[in-house]
């Protein structure tokens, strides 16, 4: 099968795609020909080896000190069973499928071994391209606006870098929870931004952050430039700052008010928000890239901070024919 992998940290250009052995499918996994799959912020730090502050040491200790262990990145996907374990049985080869591999990675490739835990079944109302787009912001969102903050009807909520993978989804989640809420990005993204729900609009560049004087029940930084300070000036007193992007030191100090750290990869959330996206309640904000060649112009449009919501790539696509579903 063919793979886009890296050796070690450095730009783009270190990402190689080649030719690599199948993964054999150990107890409890699932073969899976991946038809889409995300392209992430995650996998570009990753890539780099350009971790939040205070986490290099660590990061590199647990995932490669000069490259990643875990050659073939990506982590979000979706695509059809090709065969399974033999003692699976909640698949069978065919069944389309969605999910995330975790650290294991390897989902930037035509075939990638999962274990069947970490699938869910795709819907069939629900495009390959956006069940690999919308996990991976998806779950980040979820996790902190529904299950952390409590989100609920009535509540204010700020959503900083509403236009990335995970504000896309925060602020449409927020809205379906029935939250007010206010959107902060570029110009050049405010109708996307609207379109998806957000009430208010604030221009970073005409407005910083920091000089808001409005309160909200919950502020969401999905990009890691709101300081804990300017976020907690920001809220009610019994409001919840979300720091997505967080620091070594945020993230240690992390408590109360203050939500920061990994979301879990589950399975009901990823069913819950496929449901989402197959009812018309979620848009993925989708855009493909083109073929597993494409994944070095993806990593290269993450790296200007200025992506707009998820890039996809098509493993079994040449470069042509996926850009062809753009247009």
């Amino acid at each position: 099968m063919r793979a886009a992998s890296i050796e070690r940290y450095g730009p783009p250009e270190h990402v190689v795609v080649s030719d690599t052995p199948t993964p054999e499918l150990r107890r409890g996994e699932v073969l899976v020909r991946v038809e889409a799959a995300a392209v992430t912020a995650a996998d570009a730090r990753l890539r780099a080896g350009r971790f939040p502050k205070g986490f290099a040491l660590l990061a590199r200790l647990g995932v490669g000190i000069r490259g990643p262990r875990a050659r073939v990145l990506g982590s979000t996907l979706s695509g059809r069973v090709e065969r399974v374990a033999p003692d699976v049985t909640r698949f069978l080869p065919g069944d389309e499928v969605a999910g995330m591999t975790g650290l294991r990675m390897g989902a930037h490739a035509e075939y990638v071994a999962v274990s069947a835990s970490a699938l869910v079944r795709k819907p069939v109302e629900v495009k390959n391209v956006d069940a690999a787009g919308v996990l991976f912001g998806g779950t980040t969102a979820l996790w902190f606006l529904r299950d952390r903050a409590g989100v609920k009807a009535g509540m204010r909520v700020l959503v900083n870098g509403a236009s990335g993978a995970v504000g896309t989804s925060a602020v449409q989640l927020a809205k379906h929870l029935g939250a007010t809420v206010t959107a902060v990005t570029s110009s050049r993204n405010r109708d996307l931004v609207v379109r998806l729900g957000a009430d208010r609009v604030v221009d970073y560049a005409e407005t910083p952050v920091a000089t808001l004087d409005d309160r909200f029940d919950v502020v969401f930084d999905a990009v890691g430039n709101v300081s804990r300070a300017e976020g907690l000036r920001l809220l009610v007193p019994t409001g919840s700052l979300i720091l997505a992007v967080a620091d070594l030191l945020d993230t240690v100090r992390a408590r109360g008010r203050v939500l920061a750290g990994p979301a879990p990869q589950r399975g009901e959330d990823f069913a819950f928000l496929l449901d989402l996206v197959a009812s018309g309640h979620l848009d993925p904000v989708t855009e493909v890239v083109g073929g597993l060649e494409s994944v070095r112009e993806a990593h290269r449009r993450i790296d200007t901070g200025r992506k707009v919501g998820n890039l996809v790539i098509l493993p079994h696509k040449g470069d042509d024919a996926a850009r062809t579903l753009n247009s």
